[in-house]
């Protein structure tokens, strides 16, 4: 299993837009991709609905850009805009980890130790989000041992909460590749580009820029995310790009 593990500072920052546009911009020069989300919950929430707009449900746009199946890439759903560990004990379940990382395995076409394609992986929430009462989006992240992104709003309050996730993915051992700020504007403010230079400095890390994008469509999609493939020196749009690293042996940029 080789990939990416896509987190973010908070809920609603933009973590999904970041996974399908890595997604698209890699299927679009012709990688083999794979989405997983481990949980996912909201679905039958009238305001995420009405949040979404014309933008389908995270599980199916991932499903959309990477070619699967809606269900294979998040195994686990719940109506309720809670977090997982409570949606699942609404329905009267508990949610195995174990299970969690069966199903990115899955998810991956992984079998015997062969590879079967790319992986992004999309968390719920931010690192401390409780998926069981004993395990975190960072522990799960940390069983995976795939390079973590941080997806963080590029505006007001983000320097806190994004240096605050740095620390906690690091704590745990975990090699966090990039920040990435999304939706960058095309005339950023003199705010946001502080906001990037600090916590580039201050987090010791590399903070890129995705755009906003206009529509759910896989060609929008790829073109708003490759730029940040190429930044990030994803195997898109060219067949010889470099290869992410298996798990295990994460690397930094």
């Amino acid at each position: 299993m080789r990939g990416l593990f896509v987190t973010a500072t908070d809920t609603g920052v933009g973590k999904t837009i970041v996974s399908a546009a890595l997604l698209a911009a890699m299927a679009a020069g012709g990688e083999l991709v794979r989405a997983y989300k481990p949980v996912i919950t909201g679905l039958e929430d009238p305001a995420e609905i009405a949040a979404r707009g014309r933008w389908p449900p995270d599980h199916e746009l991932l499903a959309a850009v990477a070619g699967m199946d809606p269900h294979a890439v998040a195994p686990l759903r719940y109506g309720p805009a809670v977090s997982p560990h409570l949606a699942a004990q609404l329905a009267g379940e508990r949610i195995d980890p174990a299970r969690l990382l069966a199903g990115a395995h899955a998810a991956a076409g992984t079998r015997a130790g062969t590879h079967a394609g790319t992986l992004i992986v999309e968390g719920v929430g931010g690192l401390l989000t409780p998926l069981a009462q004993d395990c975190t989006v960072c522990d799960l992240a940390v069983r995976m041992g795939l390079p973590v992104l941080i997806a963080a709003r590029p505006g007001l309050g983000t320097i806190n909460h994004t240096l605050l996730s740095l620390r906690a993915a690091r704590a745990a051992g975990l090699d966090v590749r990039a920040v990435v700020l999304t939706p960058w504007p095309a005339q950023p403010s003199a705010l946001e580009r502080s906001n990037r230079s600090t916590i580039a400095h201050l987090g010791e890390v590399a903070v890129e820029c995705l755009a906003s994008v206009p529509s759910p469509r896989p060609a929008e999609l790829a073109r708003a995310g490759a730029q940040l493939a190429r930044a990030l020196g994803l195997p898109a749009l060219a067949p010889s790009a470099v290869a992410l690293p298996a798990v295990g042996r994460p690397v930094r940029i």
